[in-house]
């Protein structure tokens, strides 16, 4: 049986709290209950992508394990100054170009934190 895929997008101040303790713990033990295809980082929750942050350098081994996106929402970065200090593999983008990535790793839930 195929678990639901779900898309993970990171807009409010909680959003780290909830990522760091609750998600990030599951998926790296196995007990997520989903597939997690992607995860989108806006405002300040793009900084959790920079390539010296602790939750960057897990949401990297992650993605390299299960081929999960990652993206910072390219304006937010840029903004931040980060635009070029992501972790491996996460990339800047807007919605023209995570539509149609997430369109290819076709989640069942698209869940705004």
């Amino acid at each position: 049986q195929s678990k639901m895929k779900v898309a993970y997008i990171f807009m409010s101040d909680h959003a780290r709290e909830i990522l760091e303790n609750m998600i990030l713990p599951q998926m790296e033990a196995g007990v997520h209950g989903a597939d997690v295809v992607g995860m989108v980082f806006f405002f300040d929750n793009a900084y959790m992508l920079h390539k010296d942050s602790e939750i960057g350098k897990r949401l990297a081994a992650l993605s390299e394990k299960n081929g999960m996106m990652l993206v910072g929402c390219d304006y937010c970065c840029q903004q931040r100054g980060i635009a070029n200090d992501l972790v491996f593999p996460a990339g800047v983008g807007c919605f023209p170009t995570i539509y149609p990535a997430l369109e290819g790793a076709k989640p069942d839930q698209v869940i705004t934190l």
